[in-house]
C-alpha cells in the first residue's frame, strides 16, 4: 500500500473533524479570494472608466452619487442640467473637451446614454463594426452588450424608461443598431450609446436642432412680445412726432423681448450631466470653485469621490481579510487536533509499521502529508465557493456595471491554495515529529 492510501485510508477513518477542517479551509481560501478579486477588480475599473476624466458636473446633489451615477452607471442621477449652461461651459478657455450625459432609459439593464461623438474620443474608443450613429433611433452598442444579448447591426431594440429592468417598455419607438463598440476593458463594454436628440424624442420632448416645446408661460411670453411689438409699430408715427422724445428710456418692445428670451433661455433643453477634460493644471483649482460660485450646478472630481469610496470600502474588505486569515488559523488549529488526536489511536498502527521496515522518515511524510491533503482539498472546494460566490454578486450587479469575470481564474488563487498547504504541513509538524520518535519496544511492551 502506497503512502497516498494510507493517508486516505487514515484520514477517512477520522471524517467528522477531517470533514470539519477541509471546510474551515475552504471558508477561509472562499473569503480571502472574492475579497481579492473583487477589490481588485473594482479598483481597476475605478481607474478604467474615470482615467480620462477630470470633472463631472451636474445637479446639485451628493457628488459621490454624481459620479457613480455618470461615470459608473451604478446609481440614479441627482437631476438635469439645463443644455444651455452646459454649452456656455464647453466653451471654457480652461476646458479641453466637455461631453454631454443624458440619461433615462435601458435596454435589459443596459444603460442608454444620449451623447455625441466625443464620448468615444474621450474613453478612447472606437466602432469596430458598422458605423456611428447619425440619425435619430439609431444606437451603438457596447462588445458585452452584443455578446450578452445577442445583438448584431441591423437588429432593433425597444428601450424600457428607468436606470433598470422592469420600466415602461417604449414599444413604438424602437432602436436601430448600427454599429458595435470595439472591446474597451471598460464601462463602454456594457453601455448603448445613441444621439442625445434620440433620448428627447422618445420622452416627448420637441427640440428641433435643440430648439424646444414651449410652456405655457413662454408661449404667453411670445404673444406679449408679438402684441407689443405690433403696437409700437402702430405709434411709431407719433413717438416721431414727441419733441420730447424720450431718447434715453428703452423701448417697449426690447424690455418684452429681453424678458421673454430669457424665460425661453432658463428653460429649455436638459441633460443629465458634462464629463470635462481640463485643458491645463490650473482649471483643477479655479473651474470647480467657478461652478459652484457662480452657477446651479455642482462640480465633482472622479478621482477625489473615487479614492473616498475605496477607502470606505477598504476597511470593511481589511476587516474581512482578517476574519479569513483567522478562519484560516482555526482550520489550522483543527487539523492539528485531528492529527494529535488520530495519532494517539494509531500509535500501535505506527509501530508495526517500523516492525515491517518502515523508517522514522515514512512516519514522518506520512503523516505530513495527511495535513497536506486536508488543506489542498479544502483549498480547491475554496476555490469552487469563491467562483459561485463570484458569479452570484454578477447576477445581482447591474448590467452596466458588470465588472467581475466570474470563471476566470486569477493567479492570487493559486497563492490562497498554497498557503492553505502550508499551513497544512505547519499542523502536521508536531504530530510528524512524534510520529518520526516513535519507539517501539516502548509501544509493544504497553500493549
Amino acid at each position: 500500500m502506497n503512502t497516498i492510501q494510507l493517508v486516505w485510508k487514515n484520514i477517512s477513518k477520522q471524517i467528522g473533524s477531517t470533514a470539519l477542517s477541509i471546510l474551515l479551509t475552504a471558508f477561509g481560501v472562499a473569503i480571502l479570494c472574492v475579497l481579492s478579486i473583487t477589490s481588485d477588480s473594482f479598483e481597476k475599473q475605478l481607474e478604467n472608466n474615470s482615467k480620462n476624466i477630470d470633472l463631472v458636473i451636474g445637479a446639485k446633489g451628493s457628488p459621490l452619487q454624481l459620479i457613480l451615477s455618470s461615470v459608473y452607471h451604478i446609481d440614479n442621477p441627482t437631476g438635469n442640467i439645463p443644455l444651455a449652461e452646459a454649452e456656455k461651459l464647453q466653451h471654457n478657455p480652461l476646458i479641453k473637451l466637455a461631453v454631454p450625459v443624458s440619461l433615462g432609459d435601458n435596454y435589459r439593464g443596459h444603460r442608454i446614454v444620449g451623447t455625441d461623438s466625443s464620448f468615444l474620443t474621450l474613453y478612447e474608443t472606437k466602432v469596430q463594426q458598422g458605423k456611428l450613429f447619425d440619425k435619430d433611433y439609431e444606437v451603438v452598442v457596447g462588445t458585452d452588450v452584443a455578446r450578452k444579448q445577442n445583438l448584431k447591426i441591423g437588429d432593433q431594440i425597444h428601450s424600457s424608461h428607468g436606470l433598470s429592468k422592469g420600466g415602461h417598455s417604449h414599444d413604438d419607438q424602437p432602436f436601430t443598431i448600427v454599429g458595435i463598440l470595439a472591446y474597451n476593458n471598460n464601462i463602454t463594454d456594457n453601455l448603448i450609446l445613441t444621439s442625445l436628440s434620440s433620448v428627447w424624442d422618445v420622452h416627448g420632448i420637441e427640440h428641433h436642432d435643440h430648439d424646444h416645446e414651449l410652456t405655457l408661460a413662454e408661449v404667453q411670453a411670445k404673444e406679449d412680445l408679438e402684441e407689443t411689438k405690433s403696437a409700437h409699430l402702430h405709434h411709431h408715427g407719433e413717438a416721431e412726432e414727441d419733441e420730447h422724445g424720450h431718447d434715453d428710456q428703452p423701448e417697449p418692445n426690447m424690455m418684452v423681448k429681453s424678458i421673454g428670451a430669457d424665460m425661453i433661455h432658463s428653460s429649455g433643453l436638459e441633460i443629465t450631466a458634462l464629463l470635462v477634460q481640463y485643458r491645463s493644471p490650473a482649471a483643477i483649482a479655479v473651474l470647480p470653485k467657478y461652478i459652484a460660485q457662480n452657477t446651479q450646478m455642482q462640480a465633482a472630481s472622479p478621482a477625489i469621490e473615487s479614492t473616498r469610496l475605496f477607502s470606505l470600502l477598504g476597511v470593511g474588505i481589511d476587516s474581512l481579510k482578517i476574519l479569513a486569515y483567522i478562519i484560516m488559523a482555526i482550520a489550522g488549529l483543527s487539523v492539528f487536533i485531528s492529527l494529535y488526536n488520530a495519532l494517539k489511536q494509531r500509535k500501535y498502527d505506527l509501530a508495526i509499521m517500523r516492525t515491517l521496515g518502515a523508517s522514522k522518515l515514512k512516519l514522518f511524510s506520512l503523516v505530513i502529508c495527511e495535513g497536506m491533503v486536508i488543506t489542498v482539498i479544502g483549498g480547491f472546494l475554496g476555490l469552487i465557493f469563491a467562483h459561485i460566490a463570484l458569479y452570484y454578486i454578477n447576477t445581482q450587479t447591474s448590467q452596466s456595471a458588470d465588472f467581475i469575470d466570474a470563471f476566470k481564474l486569477d493567479p492570487i488563487e493559486l497563492i490562497f491554495v498554497l498557503l492553505a498547504c502550508v499551513i497544512g504541513i505547519i499542523s502536521a509538524l508536531i504530530p510528524a515529529i512524534k510520529a518520526y520518535k516513535t519507539t517501539i519496544s516502548h509501544i509493544l511492551s504497553n500493549n
